[in-house]
């Protein structure tokens, strides 16, 4: 497990002095190699599974999703409210108008969070600011929020008040029951947003 957060460390920096080619014109002023190094590796740019499905359950205004994977993965599964840029198309002009909207937080998903990670650097290295990653990706989010396990009732009670929650969220994402009694057969309904090509009026 380590030797893959060592892989993805170094892929990642590679990746973000890779980020140094882009120089167009019409994009917010990049920022300094060494200071997207430093904030690489902060924890502080990933958001747990639950603190999104929490954004969502609220219907937040200011959290806007964007899945990077191909468009048949998003179509056959995504978040609701999700929009979908895939990672090779992430900075088209057009796509580019989905950032730096004041006061919304922009949150990558990915089916892990590597594809997530990589379109991360490329937008932070822009200057794009409020970005962050969805830790563990859809593959963490079927864990913890579809899929809960209960702890053990030796565990903390916030242990304890996090699963309460996730059986809730479970509900309200599958529309479901609460208890979970076979997990593996859970029939995931997700709500569809379709692909739009241009920012309409923020959020």
């Amino acid at each position: 497990m380590k030797r893959i957060y060592i892989f993805l460390t170094a892929f990642m920096f590679l990746l973000a002095f890779g980020t140094l080619f882009f120089n167009e014109t019409n994009k917010p002023e990049q920022i300094e190699p060494q200071k997207l190094l430093m904030e690489i590796v902060r924890p502080g740019r990933y958001v747990t599974t639950d603190h999104v499905a929490k954004m969502i359950i609220q219907n937040n205004p200011s959290l806007e999703i964007i899945d990077v994977r191909n468009e048949n993965e998003f179509n056959n599964y995504s978040l609701p409210k999700a929009i979908n840029i895939p990672l090779d198309s992430l900075l088209n002009k057009n796509n580019l108008l989905y950032f730096g909207i004041p006061d919304m937080k922009v949150v990558f998903i990915s089916n892990d969070a590597i594809a997530a990670d990589q379109a991360w650097v490329f937008i932070k290295r822009l200057g794009f600011k409020n970005t962050f990653v969805m830790k563990g990706g859809l593959n963490h989010w079927m864990e913890t929020i579809i899929e809960p396990q209960a702890p053990e009732q030796t565990e903390p009670a916030t242990a304890l008040d996090t699963y309460a929650f996730r059986q809730g969220a479970r509900m309200y994402f599958t529309g479901g029951k609460a208890e979970i009694s076979e997990p593996s057969k859970i029939n995931v309904q997700v709500r569809k947003r379709k692909k739009t090509n241009v920012v309409a009026g923020g959020c």
